[in-house]
């Protein structure tokens, strides 16, 4: 498998409209995307576009949501993830098993419209890493 690019560090917040302030109001952020929610993964996401990435806020929508256990450890938030591009998920998946890598549950519909996955922290050296499927022209 060829690691692809960045496409994104994912922040866990406890609000979605704080972190913008913190991105925009002390580092100059000028390309702030409309906040959405996607109910199916229990979370509400803004992405901020960098020169080089994009940062994903990620907003928990109830007490539920995977990311409201991760905002109970860590009450001010925190760096959740961190995003690779693949050419194709089901290949990246299958690579990852036959080297003993733990993939969490199975491809599903990201944020950016693409398949994706996560990687177990415990078999990425201590950080979560979600692999997406590369969007296709158009998307």
């Amino acid at each position: 498998m060829n690691l692809g690019r960045l496409n994104h560090i994912g922040i866990a917040t406890p609000s979605i409209e704080t972190s913008i302030a913190l991105y925009r109001d002390l580092l100059g952020a000028t390309r702030v995307h409309a906040p959405f929610d996607l109910p199916a993964q229990g979370v509400r996401v803004c992405f901020i576009d960098t020169p080089n990435t994009q940062i994903e806020l990620i907003e928990p929508l109830s007490d539920e949501s995977p990311i409201a256990g991760f905002i109970a450890k860590n009450p001010a938030g925190g760096q959740h993830h961190i995003c690779f591009e693949v050419p194709d998920i089901h290949v990246a998946i299958a690579e990852l098993g036959a080297k003993g890598a733990r993939v969490l549950g199975e491809p599903r519909i990201g944020a950016h419209g693409t398949l994706i996955v996560f990687v177990h922290p415990k078999d990425m050296g201590g950080t979560l890493v979600e692999l997406m499927e590369t969007p296709r022209e158009g998307h």
